[in-house]
């Protein structure tokens, strides 16, 4: 969790739980993965059967709360919303027994800071719908936007999925781009993509048509663009 976070499209990231089980070529480089095993040290990176799920204590589910008043402060004097990061060590949609309460809790804070523009991003989009709660509504809570994470065309699918679902803003993270997506991705009801090379130790480099080809086909489509890294 941060108060201040150098992902770029971001105000504030948080994480009521650290672990996740790969499922796709864009996770084989997983800073998450990375860096919970040089400060946890636990296994809580694989399947369920057979690794846990670090949940986070009291005090760091409580920050979120503080943000939200902040926000609010900073909606009265500028107009602007803080928007959240949900989950970056994580995935809030991963089928693990261990975050069934969790993930009611996430809902409640959801629900307690209605300043908080929420960021909810998933490589599991056919389980947003079964984990919507209740009182979601034809239009979906106010401060929840939510994403699926596409790296390459095979994984165009998750965009159906995440249409199927009401919501104030859908978005894409095209990241980390691992092929050309263009040409393969409806952007219909898609109202943001985020672009991003991947980085770190043995990155896997990209091709600078594959931005430039999505940012032509965001223009045409009325959908936001936004750029964030070779």
């Amino acid at each position: 969790m941060s108060t201040k976070t150098g992902i770029a499209w971001t105000d504030h990231t948080f994480n009521g739980w650290w672990g996740c089980q790969k499922v796709a070529q864009g996770c084989a480089n997983c800073y998450a993965e990375v860096h919970a095993g040089r400060f946890y040290g636990r296994k809580i990176w694989g399947p369920a059967a057979t690794t846990e799920r670090r949940i986070m204590g009291d005090a760091n589910w409580r920050v979120p709360l503080l943000w939200d008043k902040a926000s609010r402060e900073s909606f009265e004097l500028t107009g602007r919303r803080h928007r959240v990061f949900a989950m970056s060590m994580a995935d809030a949609l991963e089928d693990h027994p261990a975050l069934v309460e969790p993930r009611k809790r996430f809902v409640w804070l959801i629900e307690n800071t209605p300043f908080l523009d929420w960021q909810i991003l998933t490589k599991r989009a056919e389980r947003i719908l079964p984990n919507l709660p209740d009182d979601w509504g034809p239009d979906g809570y106010p401060n929840v936007w939510l994403g699926v994470s596409i790296s390459e065309a095979k994984w165009v699918w998750l965009a159906d999925e995440l249409r199927k679902v009401p919501a104030v803003v859908r978005f894409i993270s095209y990241e980390p781009a691992l092929g050309p997506l263009a040409e393969h991705l409806d952007l219909a009801g898609i109202d943001w993509v985020i672009y991003g090379g991947e980085s770190g130790p043995g990155f896997r480099g990209h091709d600078l048509a594959w931005p430039r080809a999505m940012r032509e086909a965001c223009a045409k489509s009325g959908t936001a663009f936004f750029y964030k890294q070779s």
